[in-house]
């Protein structure tokens, strides 16, 4: 099986149970709160390793006690965690959710933003040729940059946040993940059109998630869109970090990008059925649950 090395931000996230969200400039009351680790780079992680990876994930964190709460936690997960120490506050995101699932997102990224180019072509060098690194854009462009150009392995890269341009990335992609939003602001175009155009701009392989709407995917071999599994949303939080780490455990593992996606898009819909961000990721025994009824 190949390794899946994962560069990204780790964080605590405090979410906020809201009756519906706020209007700009508008004040409401959180009917519930709760704190638990977060960014997505973890959260792909955590995901990849509890579907059978052998994942080894570096993220810039602070030396704070969110930092050793976050080293706590991670030592219990099946992966090897390598914290990269920074002299700034651990990363946190305030997450307001609806009692439709529906959520907003703001995010403190200092330590993210603090990872240097070196300490992520150092990571990056690490992967083999059969491996896979996944990124995603909590880190800075020129870190994620160098990432990619240094690494000897296949990278995979979820969009979010779409914090930069990022268009001059493309070309070292060999599989991104991008939701509807992100793909429409980066191609000026939707579905399967905004699909071929990043193709065109240089990702071998595309994947655009669209939610209750099934996804998108584009390869060499052509255009197809599947179907979501349909399921009530609690909330939607996690369910594209949780796509993105089975769908690169699926990949390490051999299977092709269409059977990944599947079984990512199955253990996504299970996600949204659960509230939180961390705490509504499968399990181990709800992805080995998954992953045996798609093979039926």
């Amino acid at each position: 099986m190949s390794l899946v090395y994962v560069l990204g931000n780790a964080g605590m996230d405090l979410s906020l149970g809201m009756a519906r969200l706020p209007a700009p400039g508008e004040t409401l009351v959180a009917h519930d709160v709760a704190r638990a680790p977060g960014g997505k780079g973890l959260n792909q992680a955590v995901t990849a390793g509890r579907a059978g990876a052998q994942v080894i994930f570096a993220a810039p964190i602070g030396r704070d006690s969110d930092a050793a709460q976050l080293k706590a936690v991670l030592a219990q997960e099946p992966l090897t965690f390598e914290a990269i120490a920074l002299d700034q506050p651990t990363d946190l995101s305030v997450i307001m959710v609806t009692p439709e699932g529906e959520n907003c997102i703001a995010t403190a990224g200092l330590a993210a933003d603090g990872l240097d180019v070196a300490a992520a072509e150092q990571f990056a060098r690490r992967a083999g040729p059969d491996d896979w690194l996944l990124l995603q854009g909590n880190l800075s462009l020129a870190a994620t940059k160098a990432a990619m150009r240094a690494t000897p392995g296949r990278v995979i890269f979820n969009t979010a946040p779409l914090r930069w341009p990022v268009a001059e990335l493309l070309p070292f992609c060999d599989v991104v993940i991008a939701n509807s939003v992100e793909t429409a602001e980066i191609t000026g175009c939707e579905g399967t059109a905004a699909a071929t155009r990043m193709q065109t701009m240089g990702a071998r392989c595309v994947i655009i998630t669209l939610g209750s709407a099934g996804a998108v995917l584009a390869t060499a071999d052509g255009l197809c869109t599947l179907p979501a599994p349909k399921v009530v949303a609690l909330d939607t939080t996690g369910a594209g970090d949780t796509l993105c780490g089975v769908l690169a455990a699926a990949l390490a593992r051999g299977n092709s990008l269409l059977e990944a996606l599947q079984f990512g898009q199955s253990a996504a819909a299970e996600t949204v059925t659960r509230a939180g961000a961390y705490a509504a990721l499968p399990s181990a025994e709800d992805l080995k649950r998954l992953g045996s009824a798609l093979r039926k």
